[in-house]
């Protein structure tokens, strides 16, 4: 099994496996939740049989599977949590007495790292712990619904059978209340609707669904996963008849015209049309293909794994390097130190560089791509409520950049006060848009909690008119009904899933017991290219993100030296002229490449 962390990166390795070895076909395979349920089985069955050599998946083959032939499980990048590389190592070897097998594949260079913090993590068992949602009313409206649509329910009983579920354990009289008077009549904006009258007491306290069409609707609407609007993939037949592939985002389809090309179910295919929220196509020679992009959540990296890789760190500031692992990345790390420094556990190291673009701050403090989201946002609104300043931000699973194009010392301005906890959430809501998050995020709750009806098979409604109703309630709620708990619960939601807030303030009080050290840079250090090249790739086109990574690694290699790291993958090609001796043309004082001089139009 090979694993890869999200579906897009699964159509790519499936079909760069394929077009490297094409006597290959028919003996792999793909495997993700957006492939038609009868090709998923069909592997799936074909895992058991033992025909298959090998499967690109994603976490679709993560968890209630077992499948005795597989031998060994390859992990794609950094599998970013020590669980679940234990859990997809598990895939393997399967039966009593037998060893698993997991090897992991970096996709750049400090996934090294991740990949040996993540071994001295499984031998030493540092496992995440899982986290019970708290009560999240959405789905307790839907529970209560459905118990009435099946039979009906006493509200004393069925209150402590909720109760029961640990999730549920300290649901408050009043909450339950207004999850009964929710379901009873929508709250106190939407009593005047029958719509929203899903369930009713008779006269001996059984709640019941008193309305068929109602009914109806919430059958078709049951489950607590929810995801944008998709589209049915189907071949295009004059007859209507076309075989199913599976489903693609909406959004996704919305950038394509008629003609264009796509990568999906390991095929490449030309787009016909789309009608009644199918999208039609035929197969495609064309080599040059997007990629479908499906709007699943970045897997950020844990506390545990981001700890052993802090120590590791530590390890190699003492010139300690043990395992091979280590021994890869000394080059790289030894220009790190030559450069700058390492971050480690006890020190936050903030790199100060001045660019064409303007200043740029680097932070590493390790804590995983939403905190630092968080973090950078929190920083940045700080540092402007002193200074009036305009902030872009970049962030990953190691650190984040803050970049000015006026002149900021940051060195004066990195105070304890800047990573204070107090007046926290007051901060972090006025930093970011919180409105706008709480409001996405209602969308999901809209649709659990039954506001909001998708549509009946054959008929379902786009992703616009779902996403026009959830605002509406949402304002609606907002003006009327201030104390809805769904109002709430999207606002704990945006705090705690997309944010972090509690891991935030963690990561604050970790960062004042922290020494700082402040090193200004003349160039991009090892640690901070990679921020540099997140922030290009909201600007920049595939092709064009990866010519100018490729000048920039040749560049920083050469300031790096001989002795430097150096990156096969990342090799000049052939045809650029070799360097000039000195500073290369295309490269800044700064070490990020310059655009190239345009040259003066000649008057006829």
């Amino acid at each position: 099994l090979v694993f890869t962390n999200t579906r897009a990166q699964a159509e790519l390795w499936y079909q760069a496996l394929l077009d490297a070895r094409p006597d290959w076909a028919g003996q792999i395979a793909l495997h993700h939740a957006s492939l038609a349920r009868a090709s998923r089985d069909w592997v799936e069955q074909s895992l058991k049989q033992g025909t298959l050599k090998a499967v690109i998946c994603t976490s679709s083959l993560d968890l209630g599977v077992d499948f005795l032939p597989v031998e060994r499980v390859l992990q794609i990048g950094s599998p970013k949590g020590v669980a679940r590389l234990m859990q997809r190592a598990g895939r393997s070897g399967h039966a009593p007495g037998r060893l698993s097998r997991a090897t992991l594949v970096p996709t750049h260079s400090l996934e090294v790292l991740e990949a040996a913090a993540a071994q001295t993590a499984v031998a030493e068992r540092k496992v995440e712990a899982r986290l019970s949602p708290d009560k999240p009313l959405d789905v307790l409206v839907q529970h209560l619904v459905s118990m009435a649509l099946g039979g009906g329910f006493q509200a004393d009983a069925m209150l402590a059978e909720v109760r029961s579920a640990w999730a549920y354990r300290s649901l408050s009289e009043d909450e339950w209340q207004w999850a009964l008077a929710f379901i009873r009549h929508g709250g106190h904006s939407l009593t005047a609707y029958p719509d929203y009258r899903r369930a009713e007491p008779d006269a001996n306290g059984l709640w019941q669904v008193p309305d068929a069409r109602l009914a109806r609707r919430h059958r078709m609407s049951i489950g607590t996963i929810v995801s944008d609007a998709s589209l049915a993939v189907k071949y295009w037949s004059k007859g209507g008849g076309g075989g199913s592939l599976g489903s693609v985002e909406e959004g996704f389809i919305a950038r394509l015209r008629p003609g264009d090309t796509f990568l999906f179910a390991g095929r490449t295919l030309e787009l016909v049309r789309v009608e009644n929220m199918t999208v039609y196509v035929r197969r495609a020679t064309s080599r040059k293909a997007a990629i479908p992009r499906w709007n699943g959540g970045r897997m950020p990296l844990s506390s545990e794994l981001a700890d052993a890789v802090l120590a590791k760190l530590d390890a190699a500031a003492r010139a300690e390097y043990p395992g091979p692992e280590m021994q890869l990345l000394r080059p790289l790390l030894d220009v790190q130190q030559a450069w700058s420094a390492l971050p480690g556990a006890t020190t936050l190291l903030a790199e100060v560089l001045k660019s064409r673009e303007g200043w740029h701050l680097f932070l590493y403090p390790f804590a995983g791509r939403s905190v630092h989201l968080g973090l950078a946002s929190l920083l940045a609104w700080r540092l402007a409520r002193e200074q009036p300043l305009s902030v872009s931000i970049a962030v990953n699973d190691y650190g984040l950049e803050l970049l000015c194009p006026s002149e900021v010392d940051f060195a004066a301005r990195l105070t304890p006060e800047l990573f204070s906890t107090d007046d926290l959430l007051p901060d972090v809501l006025a930093s970011l848009n919180a409105g706008e998050l709480a409001r996405r995020r209602f969308r999901e709750i809209a649709r659990i909690a039954g506001l909001v009806f998708s549509g009946y098979p054959g008929a379902p409604k786009s992703a616009r008119q779902l996403q026009a109703s959830s605002a509406l309630f949402f304002d609606v709620f907002s003006q009327y009904d201030p104390g809805n708990l769904l109002l709430s619960q999207a606002q704990e939601e945006v705090l705690r899933q997309e944010l972090d807030v509690q891991r935030l303030q963690h990561t604050l009080q970790r960062l004042q017991s922290r020494r700082l050290d402040i090193r200004t840079v003349k160039r991009a250090t090892p640690f901070a290219f990679p921020l540099l090249v997140e922030r290009f790739r909201e600007s920049l086109s595939s092709e064009k993100l990866a010519d100018r990574i490729r000048r920039m690694v040749a560049d920083l290699e050469q300031a790096a030296g001989p002795g430097g790291y150096q990156d096969p993958a990342f090799a000049i090609d052939d045809e650029r002229p070799a360097p000039r001796k000195g500073r290369s043309p295309r490269q800044g004082k700064d070490g990020l490449p310059r655009p190239p001089a345009q040259r003066p139009k000649k008057r006829r």
